[in-house]
This record gives C-alpha cells, structure tokens and sequence, in this order.
C-alpha cells in the first residue's frame, strides 16, 4: 500500500526485489492502493506491481492477491461489492497487474447494500471463469465470515479461504473470534498492521507528535492512524516492549514481527514498508523463532488490547 505514495516507484522495485531475493514470493494489494490519497491515484500500486512482475517474467513464480470494494470512480456502482462492479474492478486489476489470473481475489470491506448472495455468486463465477484461484475476505466481523461461508456451503459455490484482519501487540481483538474460527474452519488469516503502522519500531515520539513521511502524517491516510494508535495507553505500552526487546536482543520490529509468527494459529504478516531498508528485521524474524516464554511475557503485557476497540 506504500507502492507509489511514501515510495517511488524505484523504491517500490527494490523492496519487491530485497523481498523476492529473501524467499518472499506473496504480495498482496488491493486496487485502491497507494494508501493515503482522495482516489486520484487509485490503482497506481496494483500498475507498479504489475510492471515489475512482467519486467522479471516472474507471474509462475508468485502468488498475486489483490482486493476490491473501494470507490473507483464517481458512479455509485463504482464501488462496492455488487456483480457490476465486481466485473468491472477485476478486469481493470487484471490489466493494471498485467495477467491474466488472480491468486486471491479479496473483497476489502463488508459490503452492507449488496446481497452477500449475488456478491458469493459472481465471485463463484470469476473462479469457474479461470480469472480467480481463490477468494477471501478482508475486515470482515466474525459473524460477516460465518453467514458467508453458511451462504457458499448452502448455494454450493467457492467459499472464502482467508481472512486479512487488524492485528499486533497493540490491538489484539480478532483473538476473540476472528482467529479461533478460521481454525475451526480451515481459513488462511493474513493479517495487516503487525507493527501498528509503525508504531511498534518505536520511532514515534508522543512529546514530538509524528514523524514526517510516515502513515501518521500521509495525505488521508494520517487521520485513521492516529486514531488507532497515537493515545498515551499505547504509547506507555511501547516504552515497556522497548526495554523487554533490548533485554532479549531484538529489535522492536523483530521482536513484533516474530510474536505474530509465534502465533499457534500460523498467522502471515503482511509487512507495509516505505524502503527496502525496513525489510531487515521483519527478515531476520523469520529464521529467530520467538522464545515460548517471551512470547508469554508479551502476551500478558498486552493482554488489555484484547478487549473491543471502536478505531478501525
């Protein structure tokens, strides 16, 4: 989401290439990217993407997934998850991501106007169109996930396979419902936000307000940022993980990084970064597997962040 806004394209290319070269090959998007716009450059991200795969004749050697339900133009069916747009927005993404085939087609929000019917039936019909693999969700409430996948059981059509919600140590909700039930029912969780938007790199000062160039500062993006994180319990919190990550050696990005992948349920972190420099320690958490009883250090310090949180 930082493809074309916080990074340049040049950038964007060398971070796809650092995370390609260190085994990473799943990139997810959506067609409203870059992030922190008022949706004049809506699709520039997916097109950025979509240039580098082509450049490196590397479409067999990656899993694609992008998402849809943002407004793509000025029309009221310009967005949503109705069957018009639904068409529409996936053939446009094709072409931005220069293929021919999705991995994973996501719809990005709960679309409360459209029959999730008509939304699971032409979703079912772009699969059996040989245009999407898969299909999942994102932002989705638990209920929203179980009255979908009750809906595709029902009418026999694909179901959601994954689930892309909010989570890390500062805002922990979905342990609640969200990531028991994708066990239950076999759902791939991708969760987005694993360092808080940065805030769990510990570079943010409260006394100093936020820093230039980052998510709390970016165009329209700034304001729903500090709405989730930027208050003095979260900031108090990050004060003590900066001391429990220098008493075990890690970074704070590391140390973040790796209690999301130390999750029992197998969560994959999307990571959101503005250069490629920043991939280093979100890298390095891959091969330093989290010690059992840190990871029951930082759960009991955060275990506050559980409970229903009304910033989105």
């Amino acid at each position: 989401m930082t493809f074309g806004t916080q990074a340049d394209e040049a950038a964007s290319v060398e971070m796809l290439d650092t995370a390609f070269d260190a085994g990473i090959t799943f990139i997810d998007t959506a067609n409203m990217y870059p992030n922190g716009h008022d949706g004049e450059l809506a699709g520039l991200t997916e097109e950025i993407i979509g240039r580098w795969v082509t450049a490196g004749n590397k479409r067999d050697d990656v899993i694609l997934a992008t998402k849809f339900y943002a407004p793509m133009g000025p029309n009221p069916w310009d967005m949503g998850a109705s069957r018009k747009h639904i068409l529409r927005a996936l053939d446009e993404s094709l072409a931005r991501l220069q293929t021919d085939y999705l991995d994973l087609y996501q719809i990005h929000f709960f679309d409360t106007t459209t029959p999730i019917e008509e939304t699971l039936q032409t979703l079912d019909d772009v699969v059996r169109a040989g245009k999407v693999r898969y299909i999942g969700c994102s932002n989705y409430a638990a209920w929203q996930v179980a009255m979908a996948l009750g809906r595709s059981a029902s009418m026999g059509l694909a179901r959601y396979e994954s689930v892309q919600p909010r989570y890390n140590l500062l805002f922990r909700n979905v342990e609640r419902d969200i990531i028991p039930m994708s066990e239950h029912e076999n759902l791939s969780v991708m969760v987005y936000n694993p360092l808080a938007g940065g805030m769990l790199s510990g570079k943010h000062q409260q006394s100093t307000g936020p820093t230039d160039g980052t998510r709390f500062t970016w165009g329209s993006a700034a304001g729903r940022y500090q709405e989730r994180y930027w208050n003095d319990e979260k900031f108090a919190t990050v004060e003590k993980l900066k001391k429990v990550a220098a008493d075990a050696g890690m970074t704070m990005v590391q140390m973040a990084m790796a209690w999301v992948l130390a999750n029992p349920a197998g969560l994959i972190p999307i990571v959101g970064a503005s250069k490629a420099s920043q991939l280093a320690d979100s890298l390095a958490a891959i091969d330093t597997p989290m010690d059992a009883d840190l990871k029951s250090t930082l759960d009991e310090m955060t275990n506050h962040f559980r409970v229903v949180d009304a910033a989105r």
